[in-house]
């Protein structure tokens, strides 16, 4: 019996089916959100702390209830069955705004896939999408459904990769598009269960 505990005792499992590696870094856990079936592995560094306030910047002339629906609290929301990798980083996007640096919602859909030392600053990734090893995904760029950014690549500030695109190279230009089966159970997108499932197995 104690062999399996051992083993299971890696993860932290929530009540929606997350699983988040005690090594870890996550940080202002009260701005992230996770879907549901998400896997975070070991010395993955989530920067929820990094999160726009209602009161910043203050403006005089609009009370704080009012500036609040406009400035969401929360810093980065994951969707279900998505997979970070060891040493990844995730972090809101920024940019400066009225002299002062603003960072703004970043956004992971369903059945994502980062890569083990990536970094995402991006404003959005869509469902299926899968980014490289060593990848880095520069602030407020869009990576749209089922785009597929290889190892090593980087894509620029402010980039949009349109759906079913392949992008590699630094800086990330369209090298060619996804296959037909992407996304498929059996295929490389429709690994997302199976990688779940096997998380924190003995």
């Amino acid at each position: 019996m104690p062999p399996p505990k051992v083993a299971k005792s890696e993860y932290i499992e929530t009540d929606t089916g997350n699983k988040i590696s005690r090594r870890s870094q996550i940080h202002g856990t009260q701005h992230i959100i996770l879907g549901g079936k998400t896997v975070i592995q070991a010395e993955a560094v989530i920067r929820g702390d990094l999160f726009r306030s209602a009161s910043t910047p203050a403006d005089p002339n609009n009370p704080s209830p009012a500036t609040a629906p406009n400035t969401p609290s929360v810093a980065i929301n994951v969707g279900r069955y998505s997979y970070i990798s060891k040493s990844a980083i995730l972090r809101p996007p920024s940019r400066l705004h009225r002299g002062t640096h603003s960072f703004y919602p970043l956004k992971i859909g369903d059945h994502v896939f980062v890569g083990e030392g990536a970094v995402i600053e991006a404003a959005q990734l869509g469902n299926h999408v899968h980014v490289g090893k060593g990848a880095a995904v520069g602030s407020m760029a869009i990576i749209k459904d089922y785009a597929y950014v290889l190892d090593g690549a980087v894509v620029p500030p402010g980039m949009v990769v349109p759906s079913w695109c392949v992008v590699g190279g630094r800086p990330a230009r369209i090298v060619g598009e996804v296959g037909e089966g992407y996304g498929v159970e059996g295929a490389e997108g429709g690994m997302a269960r199976e990688r779940y499932r096997v998380v924190g197995k003995p």
